[in-house]
């Protein structure tokens, strides 16, 4: 993770690893956790640390190491120094933050690079998905050593997978085969395929106030905007990275506010 330049709120560096993917903690509003490899996750080993804000400083408070590449992270909802990552080594990963050692488990059935996971928000739900470069998703219940079920249809690497924050059961996914589907985790297929851009989807997220509003970003270097009751034109579409989109996020805030950032070195 590279230092910011010009102000902000903090910084901080990991030595000789990148940052994949970062999280605000749900329970503790200054903590964060980052997933971190060495090499851009091409080799080597990766890093999760939990990251505490203060004063306007970022600090480490506690760091793991696992022996391949971590591209994602989420935070569980119901106990906060719970944490799952997962890896490229097709593994996931379930930390207890609060104890200075290994994984509290560990799921492989993933075939290749695992390179989302997300933790269920919607009550009386305490699931795991996990999306892969093995073209499948995975749905787990981190008290069981093994996955419930796998979803198959996409036809190309899973970049992100991501429950809904309002809909029991429900989850998107999007894909290097150009499209975003929408699941319900009692069906086995996809209830809802969309051909979102004419390119790789790398994210999607969504909105965290309308049930029906998700977003995509892709390598097409766009943004478009999804209405599940009428997925023939999205509802909006932005421009301006000069690069692919990495990850986009719907403001937990605003329901008009969408982050992304790019290839490009940029945030917007």
């Amino acid at each position: 993770m590279a230092t910011a330049e010009g102000g902000g709120i903090g910084a901080i560096c990991i030595p000789g690893r990148h940052g994949y993917a970062v999280e605000f903690s749900p329970y503790i509003p200054s903590r964060l956790a980052c997933a971190a490899a060495q090499n851009y996750g091409i080799s080597g080993t990766g890093t999760l640390a939990v990251l505490e804000q203060n004063e306007g400083e970022i600090a480490i408070c506690r760091s793991f190491h696992w022996s391949d590449a971590l591209f994602d992270v989420t935070w569980s909802e119901i106990n906060e120094n719970l944490l799952a990552t997962s890896s490229g080594d097709g593994s996931l990963q379930l930390w207890d933050v609060s104890k200075p050692q290994g994984p509290l488990q560990v799921f492989k059935e993933h075939t290749q690079e695992v390179y989302s996971v997300d933790w269920s928000q919607t009550r009386g739900e305490q699931l795991i998905i996990s999306g892969s470069w093995d073209h499948t998703v995975k749905l787990w219940d981190p008290s069981i050593g093994k996955s419930l079920h796998t979803f198959t249809g996409h036809e190309n690497i899973v970049y992100s997978s991501i429950w809904s924050p309002h809909i029991p059961g429900c989850f998107a996914s999007a894909s290097g085969d150009q499209t975003l589907r929408i699941w319900d985790v009692r069906k086995p297929v996809s209830k809802v395929i969309i051909p979102a851009h004419q390119a790789e989807i790398l994210s999607c997220d969504w909105c965290k106030y309308d049930q029906n509003m998700l977003v995509t970003g892709a390598v097409d270097c766009s943004l478009r905007g999804w209405d599940l009751r009428t997925v023939r034109q999205p509802v909006f579409e932005l421009h301006g990275h000069t690069y692919a989109i990495r990850r986009v996020k719907f403001s937990p805030f605003h329901a008009n506010i969408v982050a992304s950032c790019s290839y490009d070195f940029t945030v917007r």
